[in-house]
């Protein structure tokens, strides 16, 4: 599978108008027809795609992922290491943050089903799910960071911060995390939120549940102990599949709050067909997709006794 994803992801690339020889020519017009050659021969993309391929491929099984096609020269690797860090931070930061409130927001609505607190939720849902994620930063940006000048609007760190102590440091670490944090993890929390109250209404009016009620067991023993951990399963598998679905979308906000992260880096490398590091970063995606939906098949038998039982 990950060959198969690697060999669509290289051709539609490869087909896409323009090429790093091409952009390099445009900004010299005195560049003759001769020295767009040389510069396809320099970078290889004289040979058909399917030979081109199966070197970057001979490259991937040895865990080389080339040279950036930029001028820095710098391996595809290093560069992505570099970046990876602050991405994994904050994906890290915004799924604790979705599971944090989604599952109380889900499982509340699906308790107090069609209450005004149910309602209330709904409209927040959809909100979540019609606002677009770059209009939502730049109005976070001009209400806290322009209008009334609480957070800052780009960067991970200040000017002064090699300045500050180191109480001051992190704090104002934490304050260029907190836009991008929140942009970062509203729509995915309107979406999972929704997800658990439709997994919690189809299992609390199971029998069993039922039957726990007739026992006299506790309403949040009921809730929390047999329904929600019945309902995690169809759960467990969309956090499984929203893993490189977050890194996906780093690019939009690391773009707008000018974070150095792999979304900025992927944005910057499509912008200047930079083959090598596309390459490199959709490797980690497809990998993020496959190792998600490894992790969402064991995790079944965690909340689930009848799995291991199979």
């Amino acid at each position: 599978m990950l060959i198969g994803i690697t060999l669509l992801s290289f051709v539609m690339i490869h087909i896409a108008p323009g090429s790093p020889a091409d952009l390099l020519i445009q900004m010299n017009p005195k560049a003759s027809p001769e020295a767009k050659a040389r510069l396809r021969a320099y970078y290889g993309l004289d040979k058909p795609v399917y030979i081109q391929y199966l070197h970057w491929l001979k490259s991937i099984a040895v865990f080389d992922f080339g040279q950036s096609f930029s001028p820095d020269g710098r391996k595809v690797a290093d560069k992505i290491l570099d970046r990876m860090p602050v991405t994994i931070l904050l994906n890290v930061l915004s799924m604790v943050l979705i599971i944090v409130v989604a599952l109380p927001l889900g499982v509340l609505s699906s308790v107090y089903q069609r209450s005004l607190l149910d309602k209330f939720f709904t409209v927040f849902v959809f909100l979540g799910f019609a606002w677009p994620s770059f209009w939502l930063a730049l109005l976070l940006m001009m209400l806290f960071g322009v209008k009334l000048g609480w957070l800052p609007i780009s960067g991970l760190k200040s000017f002064n911060y090699e300045s500050l102590s180191p109480l001051a440091m992190l704090i104002d670490y934490a304050k260029h995390l907190i836009l991008p944090v929140l942009v970062s993890a509203f729509g995915g929390l309107a979406g999972m939120s929704r997800y658990v109250r439709s997994s919690m209404l189809e299992v609390i009016r199971q029998d069993y549940i039922r039957t726990a009620r007739a026992k006299g067991l506790a309403e949040g023993s009921v809730i929390y102990g047999h329904a929600l951990r019945n309902a995690l399963l169809p759960i467990i598998t969309i956090l499984g599949l929203s893993v490189p679905g977050l890194i996906g979308g780093s690019v939009i906000f690391e773009t707008i709050f000018s974070i150095p992260g792999m979304g900025q880096l992927f944005w910057e490398s499509a912008m200047s067909r930079d083959y090598p590091v596309i390459m490199g970063m959709l490797v980690i995606g497809a990998l993020l997709t496959l190792i998600g939906n490894l992790i969402a098949d064991l995790s079944y038998a965690l909340a689930d006794p009848r799995i291991r039982v199979k």
